[in-house]
């Protein structure tokens, strides 16, 4: 049991400290006119200067790069402006801009940065592109590479209605833009865009939600609890997601955060204690599945979902988030409960020591979360 328990704990200390360097896509306005285009992105300067490879970690702590970016956050705001303006012709190659096919230069116009605050955290900040384009160009394409992670695309200053707005990832280019009026990305590529953005946000991005997934698959294999468990969570977070989208509700991530972590080490010590499924199991994961909605809208609210859009981004975005559920389900299942789980030690080198584990960590999140 203890060895088990050892192995366990430390596969999932290692993403203790995920969530303050946690990845998050970029937000950029292409506005196009006869004859020139400019581009307005909102990001992350940090990971593009440390020139980490984000299309291949979730978090910025898992690259062997991770000094060299936290002390990045450290420098202030001119000074981290003036290094990005000192790297753009490198950092130029990885943006990639196109009229009718043909490629054209990007400038650097402007930098921003938000102050120095706390480096443990993602700091905003917005560059300003611009481009000369041929005056007889009928459209353009946009793409940055895969390196650069995922960004969200949206055509300004056109009818909202037929507005291009992609989300783009693994170096995906846009459909093609007009340069005058407006396109609409055909709605099923918008679809199953949204459908990679919601599985990508369990696996590999959200340990926290993965932890809670296996945190309700470890208190029972009998499939009338799970499927109680799992239909409620399900339940919950999509309400709250719709909810929080639409911005009906909001609620800080100071507070919702510390209370997702509290709602792992709920569930995961009453695996231990508890030997019996009752209905209150189903009403508790119900409310910790209203703080999860919260938790994943806050991937939507980054994009900035466009209203005409919003069924869209939901369905779609709550799609991949179920199939990554059932993903983590299908594969603790494979790797513990089909050849273990009918042994009469199952609960106790298994069960309760994974819970055990999965406390541990969601108690060092909320400790990190209110008190670090």
């Amino acid at each position: 049991m203890l060895s088990s328990f050892a192995v366990l704990l430390a596969l999932l200390l290692t993403t203790m400290s995920a969530f303050g360097h946690e990845l998050r896509p970029a937000v950029a306005d292409i506005a196009l006119q006869p004859g020139k285009a400019e581009l307005s992105i909102d990001l992350t300067l940090e990971p593009l200067l440390a020139g980490i490879d984000q299309s291949a970690i979730a978090d910025t702590n898992d690259s062997p790069l991770a000094d060299a970016h936290d002390a990045l956050r450290a420098l202030e705001p001119g000074d981290i402006a003036a290094a990005f303006t000192q790297a753009w012709p490198q950092i130029a190659n990885s943006f990639n801009l196109a009229a009718d096919g043909a490629p054209v230069a990007l400038e650097l116009l402007n930098v921003t940065a938000d102050a120095v605050g706390n480096v443990e955290l993602p700091r905003d900040a917005t560059i300003t592109l611009a481009a000369e384009l041929p005056a007889d160009a009928n459209s353009v394409t946009f793409a940055w590479d895969a390196a650069n992670g995922a960004i969200a695309l949206r055509h300004v200053g056109v009818e909202a209605e037929g507005a291009y707005e992609g989300f783009l990832t693994a170096g995906a280019t846009s459909a093609e833009i007009p340069v005058a009026g407006a396109s609409r990305e055909a709605w099923i590529v918008e679809f199953t865009n949204w459908i990679a953005s919601g599985f990508e946000h369990i696996i590999p991005k959200g340990w926290d939600h993965i932890l809670f997934v296996l945190g309700l698959f470890f208190f029972s294999l009998q499939m009338r609890p799970l499927l109680w468990q799992v239909s409620a969570f399900t339940v919950a977070h999509t309400f709250t997601l719709a909810l929080a989208t639409l911005g009906i509700v909001q609620i800080s991530g100071a507070i919702v955060e510390p209370l997702i972590a509290a709602s792992i080490v709920y569930v995961a010590v009453e695996n231990i204690f508890v030997r019996k499924y009752n209905a209150w199991r189903t009403v508790i994961v119900f409310g910790f599945g209203l703080l999860h909605g919260l938790g994943f809208a806050s991937v939507l609210g980054d994009v900035g979902l466009d209203p005409g859009r919003l069924l869209t981004g939901l369905i779609g975005f709550n799609i991949g988030v179920e199939v990554g559920q059932l993903a983590v389900i299908a594969g603790a299942y494979i790797a513990v409960g089909w050849w273990a789980g009918n042994k009469p030690w199952y609960r106790s080198r298994i069960a309760n020591p994974a819970s055990l584990a999965i406390a541990l960590v969601g108690a060092y999140w909320f400790i990190e979360r209110t008190l670090l």
